[in-house]
């Protein structure tokens, strides 16, 4: 049963001076509900003494500092080493923090695997959870309606989209990220890789990968190094 308590992703510049300054809206527009929302919940838990403004100041700048490389860090090391690429698959928070990497508490982590016969693709179909401590900021596409509402119903056809072709002897699983639960994508190595370091193993991992929505490319280039 797919609950309905998710997050939302909305991009903002936020004030760390003022915690109770206006948000800067560079299109001086009205406040939309959810930023007249996040402001009010700021200020309380400010007043409340639940949190300082300097802790909610640092926690955006750690959201603002993830990116996709991080997870392709993390992804280059499954491929490497065993040991790990078990841990990361049954207990993905231990193993990210075997990494120093902390994704918090909020929402638990779930790593899919991708194999000769099974493809993952990761979704949100009622808003855009999204996997951000590791990953960074979703791409629009992945918050468009088009893409959270067509990719349960015709995978493969979206998937083609994006100019992946999966043979029909794949079976493609859909996987429906919520606020509780946020997947990422452990795509196949590629062939030609295997004496590859970890740091050139990460360079061929896109974001678009470990959503599920592409699969690492060798160029002809990268397989003469």
């Amino acid at each position: 049963m797919m609950t309905h308590d998710h997050d939302h992703d909305h991009d903002h510049d936020h004030d760390h001076g003022d915690p109770h300054a206006p948000r800067k809206d560079h299109d001086a527009g009205p406040a939309s509900p959810y930023e007249v929302l996040e402001r009010a919940l700021r200020e309380l838990l400010i007043e409340t003494g639940v949190l300082t403004a300097r802790e909610i100041a640092d926690q955006i700048d750690l959201m603002d500092s993830r990116s996709p490389a991080l997870g392709a860090k993390v992804i280059a090391r499954a491929w490497t080493t065993p040991a790990f690429k078990a841990q990361l698959l049954s207990d993905t928070r231990s193993a990210l923090a075997s990494m120093s990497i902390d994704i918090g508490g909020l929402a638990e982590f779930r790593v899919i695997e991708n194999t000769q016969q099974v493809h993952n693709v990761v979704v949100c179909t009622l808003c855009s959870c999204y996997p951000k401590m590791l990953l960074g900021v979703p791409p629009a596409w992945y918050k468009s309606l088009a893409y959270r509402s067509r990719t349960v119903v015709a995978p493969r056809a979206v998937l083609a989209e994006f100019g992946l072709e999966l043979p029909h002897s794949v079976e493609v699983r859909v996987h429906d990220s919520t606020a509780d639960l946020r997947y990422i994508v452990l795509p196949e190595r590629p062939m030609g890789t295997d004496a590859w370091s970890e740091q050139q193993l990460a360079a061929i991992i896109t974001r678009d990968c470990m959503i599920g929505t592409a699969v690492p490319v060798v160029s002809a280039n990268r397989a003469a190094v």
